[in-house]
C-alpha cells in the first residue's frame, strides 16, 4: 500500500535512486517496494517537464494580446478604426522602410541619397518586409504591431528562462509584472524600434548565457574528473552566436553597446573559469568583435557618404555636440537628464504617488543580496545602469514619453520578478544548499538537478518532511507565509498607484494616435493633392509617408546628400538656409510644411502660406498648427562677389561665414563656446535696391577672434573685403600668419555693409586670416580675396 501523506498531503514520490540513505526528507526504502499506482500530483510532476513549456508560452503570449489589445484598441475607438500611430518619428521608419523596399537601402527620402538619420539600422528592413508582403499605407502600422507582439513574446520566454532556476513557478510571475508599466507597454506597442530592441536583446542574452551555462557545466565535470576539459566546438559555436546576435543588437539601437559587452564579459568570465584564460579571451572577440564591426561599418559609412563620422541623429540630439556650450554647461545638462530618467520613471511612471514607485527598484536590488542569483543580477543592473548612463547624453530624452529609457525599465521589471519571486519562494531565500546542479538564472541545468528540484517540490507539496520537528516545520511555515503575505501585499500597493497610469498611458496612446492622424496624415494627404516637388520639414515623418513625395528635413535626421543638414541644424537656422542656398534651384523645396512657432522669420520670409492643418485637443504634436506654405528662396543667391568689386576685379578666394561646407573647406574656427552663433539677414541687395538678399553670419564678441585659411591673391596684391549687416560701429584687425594687415571700420547701417583693406603683394600662396574684434561686436558674413584682373592674365585663375 502506499504510505500515508503527512497530514493529508498528497502521497509522497518514491525515492530516487540517487538520494542519500540519511536524506531526512527521503521516505524508507520499504515504503518505496510497497508503493501503489501513482497519485495524480504524481502524474502531474512527471509530465510538468513536457507541458510546462508549452503553457507558459501560451500564457505569456495571451498576456502579451491583452496589452496589446487594451492599447490598439484604445487607438481605434479614437480613430474610427484606423491605423495611426502615437508618434511622428514612427513614420520615419516608414519612410526608411518604403524606401528600401522599393531598392533605395538607408535613405530617407528616395533620391537624397545615404542618410544617417534612422538610428536604428535594423528595424526598417524588418518593417520593409511587411511593406513587401503587402502591408502598405497605414496597413504598415499593423505590421509594427505583429512584430512588436512577437518581440514582446521572445523577452518574456528568455526571461523565463533566466528565472526559471528560481523554481518552473518563478517565470509565470514575469509576464504580469513585465507588463505592468503603462509606459513601457506604451512604447513597445507604439510602433518604434523598442520592442523589436528587447526580442533582439532576447536572442543576445540567450546565446550568452547559454554559452556561461555550457562552460559551467564543462568546468563541474572536469573538476569531477580532476583535469581541465579542452572547449569544445559547442562553446565556439555559442560565442559565433552571441557575437552576430550583439551585432544585429547593436545596429538596432547604438546604445547597446553597454548590453553586448556585459553579455560578453559574462559569458568569457564563465568560460574562464572552466578552461582558462586563453579560451575566455577566445570567447570575448567571438562574441564582441562583431558587434564592433558593425560600429567602425557605420561610422565608415556616415564618413563616405555624409562626411561626418557621427550619425546624424547623435549630431543633432547629444549636448557633447553643441558648440555653443561650455564643458561646464555640457556635463550640468548631463547630471540633469540623467537624474530626470531616473525621477521620471520612479516617480510617475511606476506610481500615481510617492512612495510607491520605488517598490519596483527596492525588489530588483533583492536579488544582489543572495549567492544565487547575484551574478545575473548585477549583468541586468549593468544593462540598466549602463543604458540609462548612455542615453541622458540624449537631449531628447525628455520626450516621446521618455521612450529611451524603456528598455532599462524591461530589464529592471525582469529584475523586479526575480526579486518577487525570491520572496515568496518556500525555500527562505539563503536557506538552500547550493549543489553543482544550482547555478545562477540564466544558465542551463542538468537534467538531474531539474529532477531533484521536482522532487522537492512535491515533497513540499506533501507537507512536513518526516523527521523533521514540528515546531521547526510550523515556524517554517509561518516565516514562508509570513514572506507570501508581503510579496502579495507589495504587488497590490503597486499595482493600486500604477493602475490610474496604466489608464492614462492607455487613454494617451489612443488620443496621440489620433493628433497624428488628425494633422499629419491629413497634412500629407493635402501635399499629395497639391502635386508638390518637394517638401521641406522640420519634422521627418509622417507628412513623407502620407503625400509620397521627396522631402527635406530642416533638422537633418532625413539627410541630403553630403549636405551637413544636421550639423548646421544645431549652429542655427541660417547654417541650415546656407546649405538650402548649395542646392540646384530645381532641386529645391517648393513648399514648406511647418510649424511656423519652431522657425522664426523662416516662413515670413520665405513662404506664402497655403492652408493650415490644426489639431483639436492635442497632446503629441508640435503645434496646434501644421501650415504649408509655398515656398520663395529668391533672396537666395550663392557665388556673387561683393557688391564693391571693382571692374578690373576678380575673386580670388570666398569664404562664407555660417556655411558649414564654406568653412570646412576653409579651415574656419570661431570664438568658442558661447560665441560664434549664428544669425543671418535678408536685406536689400546694395546693386539692386528693389531684390532682397540672404546671408548668414557669426556673431563675433569684441576682443574675439575667428580664422580661416586663404588663398592670397596669385600675382600678389589685392584686397580683403566683408560683409556685415552692421547694427553698431565697431572696429576689426586684420592679421595674416600673425602679421598684421591694418583695421576695418564698419560703419552702422540699416542695409549690407562692406568694408576692404589692401593685402600686402608678398602674402604666401596660402594664409591664415585672424580678424579680431577690437572695437564692439561685429557679426562676420562674409569674406573675399578679391586681385585686379590686369594680374591673373599670366596664371589664370582655377576657380574660387
Amino acid at each position: 500500500m502506499p504510505s500515508a501523506p503527512p497530514e493529508g498531503g498528497a502521497p509522497l514520490p518514491s525515492r530516487p535512486s540517487n538520494a542519500a540513505p540519511d536524506d531526512p526528507d527521503a521516505p524508507a526504502a520499504h515504503d518505496t517496494n510497497r508503493a501503489g499506482p501513482p497519485g495524480r500530483l504524481d502524474r502531474l510532476v512527471a509530465a510538468w517537464p513536457r507541458i510546462d513549456p508549452v503553457l507558459f508560452s501560451v500564457y505569456a503570449g495571451a498576456c502579451v494580446l491583452y496589452a496589446a489589445v487594451a492599447f490598439y484598441g484604445s487607438m481605434h475607438r479614437q480613430t474610427g478604426g484606423m491605423w495611426s500611430a502615437p508618434l511622428d518619428d514612427v513614420f520615419i521608419h516608414f519612410d526608411y522602410a518604403r524606401a528600401t523596399a522599393r531598392g533605395y537601402p538607408f535613405e530617407w527620402s528616395e533620391g537624397n541619397g545615404f542618410s544617417s538619420g534612422n538610428t536604428s539600422l535594423s528595424y526598417p528592413f524588418i518593417l520593409a518586409l511587411g511593406y513587401l508582403i503587402g502591408f502598405r499605407g497605414l496597413l504598415l502600422m499593423q505590421w509594427a504591431a505583429i512584430v512588436a507582439c512577437a518581440s514582446t513574446l521572445g523577452f518574456l520566454l528568455v526571461g523565463g528562462r533566466i528565472l526559471e532556476p528560481l523554481g518552473r513557478w518563478a517565470k509565470y510571475l514575469l509576464p504580469p509584472v513585465a507588463l505592468s508599466i503603462g509606459a513601457l507597454d506604451w512604447s513597445l506597442f507604439s510602433g518604434m524600434e523598442n520592442a523589436f530592441h528587447l526580442g533582439v536583446w532576447a536572442l543576445n542574452a540567450l546565446a550568452a548565457l547559454s554559452l556561461a551555462g555550457a562552460a559551467g557545466e564543462a568546468g563541474e565535470a572536469g573538476e569531477a574528473a580532476g583535469r581541465a576539459a579542452a572547449p569544445p566546438r559547442r562553446i565556439a559555436r555559442l560565442g559565433y552566436a552571441a557575437g552576430l546576435a550583439g551585432a544585429l543588437l547593436y545596429a538596432t539601437r547604438p546604445e547597446s553597446v553597454v548590453c553586448v559587452a556585459a553579455l560578453s564579459v559574462y559569458a568569457a568570465l564563465a568560460v574562464r573559469r572552466a578552461y582558462g584564460a586563453r579560451a575566455a579571451l577566445a570567447t570575448l572577440l567571438r562574441a564582441s568583435v562583431p558587434g564592433a564591426i558593425v560600429c567602425v561599418a557605420q561610422a565608415l559609412a556616415n564618413r563616405a557618404f555624409t562626411g561626418e563620422w557621427a550619425a546624424s541623429g547623435a549630431i543633432a540630439k547629444l549636448a557633447l555636440n553643441n558648440p555653443y556650450m561650455t564643458a561646464e554647461e555640457k556635463w550640468n545638462t548631463y547630471e540633469f537628464l540623467l537624474t530626470y530618467v531616473v525621477a521620471r520613471n520612479t516617480n510617475h511612471h511606476f506610481a500615481d504617488a510617492l512612495p510607491w514607485g520605488w517598490l519596483v527598484p527596492a525588489l530588483a536590488l533583492l536579488p544582489l543580496a543572495f549567492r544565487r542569483t547575484r551574478a545575473i543580477a548585477a549583468l541586468l543592473w549593468i544593462h540598466v545602469v549602463g543604458w540609462l548612463a548612455l542615453v541622458a547624453l540624449n537631449g531628447q530624452v525628455r520626450w516621446q514619453n521618455e521612450r529611451y529609457t524603456m528598455p532599462a525599465v524591461a530589464w529592471l521589471l525582469l529584475l523586479a520578478a526575480m526579486g518577487l519571486a525570491l520572496l515568496v519562494a518556500r525555500t527562505a531565500p539563503g536557506s538552500e544548499v547550493h549543489t553543482a546542479a544550482e547555478r545562477a538564472p540564466g544558465t542551463p541545468e542538468a537534467p538531474a538537478g531539474r529532477w531533484a528540484r521536482l522532487t522537492a517540490a512535491a515533497r513540499a507539496l506533501g507537507g512536513r518532511a518526516p523527521g523533521r520537528g514540528a515546531l521547526g516545520g510550523r515556524g517554517a511555515r509561518v516565516a514562508w507565509a509570513a514572506r507570501v503575505a508581503l510579496g502579495l501585499a507589495l504587488a497590490a500597493l503597486f499595482w493600486v498607484h500604477q493602475l490610474p497610469r496604466m489608464r492614462d498611458q492607455i487613454w494617451f496612446f489612443g488620443r496621440a494616435s489620433r493628433n497624428i492622424r488628425d494633422q499629419h496624415l491629413v497634412a500629407g494627404k493635402v501635399l499629395a493633392e497639391l502635386n508638390v516637388r518637394r517638401v521641406l520639414v522640420g519634422d521627418a515623418g509622417a507628412l513623407l509617408y502620407a503625400s509620397d513625395r521627396p522631402g527635406l528635413d530642416l533638422i537633418g535626421l532625413g539627410g541630403y546628400h553630403d549636405l551637413p543638414f544636421a550639423r548646421a541644424g544645431v549652429h542655427g537656422l541660417g547654417a541650415s538656409l546656407e546649405l538650402i542656398e548649395r542646392i540646384a534651384p530645381e532641386e529645391r523645396p517648393d513648399v514648406l510644411a511647418i510649424y511656423p512657432t519652431w522657425w522664426g522669420e523662416l516662413p515670413a520670409i520665405f513662404g506664402q502660406r497655403i492652408v493650415g492643418i490644426p489639431v483639436v485637443g492635442n497632446v503629441i504634436c508640435g503645434g496646434a498648427e501644421k501650415v504649408i506654405y509655398r515656398a520663395d528662396w529668391s533672396p537666395l543667391a550663392r557665388g556673387e562677389g561683393p557688391a564693391s568689386l571693382r571692374a578690373d576685379e576678380r575673386v580670388v578666394d570666398e569664404l562664407d561665414v555660417a556655411d558649414l561646407v564654406s568653412e570646412r573647406e576653409h579651415d574656419y574656427t570661431f570664438p568658442r563656446p558661447q560665441a560664434g552663433f549664428v544669425v543671418f539677414s535678408v536685406l536689400p541687395d546694395p546693386r539692386d535696391p528693389g531684390r532682397d538678399r540672404f546671408d548668414a553670419g557669426r556673431i563675433i564678441p569684441g576682443g574675439r577672434s575667428e580664422t580661416a585659411r586663404l588663398r592670397a591673391p596669385r600675382a600678389g596684391g589685392g584686397r580683403l573685403v566683408v560683409r556685415t549687416a552692421a547694427s553698431r560701429p565697431a572696429v576689426i584687425r586684420a592679421a595674416a600668419d600673425g602679421r598684421e594687415l591694418g583695421q576695418l571700420a564698419l560703419r552702422k547701417s540699416d542695409g549690407w555693409t562692406e568694408a576692404s583693406l589692401d593685402l600686402p603683394d608678398d602674402l604666401p600662396e596660402t594664409f591664415t586670416l585672424t580678424l579680431t574684434s577690437v572695437e564692439g561686436e561685429w557679426a562676420d558674413h562674409h569674406v573675399w580675396i578679391v586681385e585686379r584682373a590686369a594680374r591673373l592674365e599670366a596664371r589664370p585663375l582655377a576657380g574660387p
